[in-house]
């Protein structure tokens, strides 16, 4: 019996899903219970003028983020873990310093890797060493002093140091981002009104809004650091200019 309704209930929503496409396209269908009403509206088109704009905005990294570490390689890894331990130890001293607070420091990477050599003769991999890698990534929040501080971590690590890359960006880019907003709405109402224009109709009211932003994360770039012995002239950075992207799309009413 239970079978038999089930069998029922699905041919009736088959006939109410036929009765529904047989409908015009413009059209809505009300379908009336004893205290409500159900409507389903077949009109998927977009109706009146949809634009998108777009609004970018220009601005000066106020951030460093460096990517550095240390590189040890010796016969043990006791040797090696200690030597880079050592090394590290008065870079963060060096980053102290240098007014690199402890909250700007992140382990990025630590790795102990064995080192080997083929022997053809032996037709093996032979051990000749262990490499222990330690990377670090910090953030700079005064931009001029990057220089300054790379120069302070390859002193202080010495031959062991490894410089990877530097990075520039904003810490707070949402003032830039509401420019960009107000210059995305801009753009896609001059779109709509000049659409509107050469239609030879009159441009109504928003009825929809959507947004997508675009904040660029750090533009890296390789570093050299200088090495030892070299005259003491500061190492270089110019953090540039990045850009802060505001996307929105606006449908508008056709007003009579």
């Amino acid at each position: 019996m239970k079978k038999i309704w089930l069998a029922i209930a699905g041919t009736v929503l088959i006939l109410v899903v036929v009765g529904l496409v047989g409908c015009g396209s413009g059209e809505g269908v009300t379908f009336k219970g004893d205290t409500s009403g159900i409507k389903f509206n077949l009109n998927n088109q977009q109706e009146g003028i949809w634009v998108n704009g777009e609004g970018k905005v220009t601005a000066v990294p106020d951030v460093a983020i460096l990517s550095l570490g240390i590189e040890a390689q010796e016969l043990t890894v006791a040797e090696a873990q200690a030597k880079a331990a050592e090394a590290m130890d008065n870079v963060m001293k060096a980053l102290k310093n240098a007014g690199i607070n402890e909250k700007d420091i992140q382990t990025q990477y630590f790795n102990i890797q064995k080192v080997t050599r083929w022997d053809n003769d032996k037709q093996q991999e032979i051990v000749t060493g262990y490499r222990v890698t330690n990377t670090i990534t910090i953030k700079v929040r005064d931009v001029t002093k990057a220089g300054s501080v790379i120069d302070a971590v390859a002193a202080a690590g010495g031959d062991l140091t490894r410089i990877n890359s530097i990075g520039f960006t904003v810490d707070d880019p949402s003032p830039y981002y509401e420019q960009a907003r107000v210059k995305a709405v801009t753009d896609a109402a001059a779109k709509a009104k000049k659409l509107a224009d050469t239609a030879g109709v009159k441009l109504g009211k928003p009825t929809y809004i959507s947004e997508s932003s675009y904040i660029p994360g750090p533009i890296y770039r390789d570093v050299v650091a200088k090495a030892e012995g070299t005259p003491a002239i500061e190492t270089p950075v110019s953090p540039g200019e990045m850009e802060v992207t505001a996307n929105v799309q606006i449908g508008y009413t056709i007003a009579d």
